[in-house]
């Protein structure tokens, strides 16, 4: 495996994102942002399925709001995230953090589609004003454990 890391560090994406001036701290810059877009979005509905606003705010329009916010930072996350794996893979695969991170983005991608696939197609009978089912509540908790796993993980990535 390290030879596959040291081959992608070594790759010209690899090569011009570490020695092109300003490249790498604003890949991280960018990367940021797509997380602060991710999980703020993520958070906000998770709270709204917990039950702050129930009275106020349907889940089907916190989902309409949020949701897409949410799917927009994933996408600029994963891709400025994939650029600085190639820029630092040897160390990345080597840290003992990358195994959790890796782990805990599976772990959330399963959660957002069991999610998807069950409580949320029956959004109709608690959409306001009710409880949300506990399905959809104990995936708002796994929702914002996880994605709290995967920042701490990241930030683990540059010291462990």
């Amino acid at each position: 495996m390290d030879d596959f890391f040291s081959r992608l560090e070594r790759s010209g994406l690899g090569e011009a994102v570490r020695t092109t001036p300003l490249v790498y701290s604003s890949l991280e810059s960018v990367h940021i942002l797509g997380i602060a877009l991710l999980v703020g979005p993520a958070v906000a509905f998770d709270l709204r399925l917990l039950g702050a606003g129930r009275q106020l705010l349907p889940v089907t329009a916190a989902a309409r709001h949020l949701l897409p916010l949410a799917r927009f930072g994933f996408a600029v996350a994963a891709a400025s995230g994939v650029v600085l794996f190639v820029a630092g893979a040897v160390a990345v695969g080597d840290s003992g953090a990358a195994p959790w991170k890796l782990g805990l983005l599976i772990l959330a991608g399963v959660n957002t589609a069991v999610f998807h696939r069950g409580a949320l197609r029956r959004v109709d009978g608690w959409d306001i004003g009710v409880p949300s089912p506990v399905r959809a509540r104990a995936a708002a908790v796994v929702s914002i454990l996880v994605w709290s796993g995967v920042i701490a993980a990241g930030r683990l990535l540059a010291y462990t």
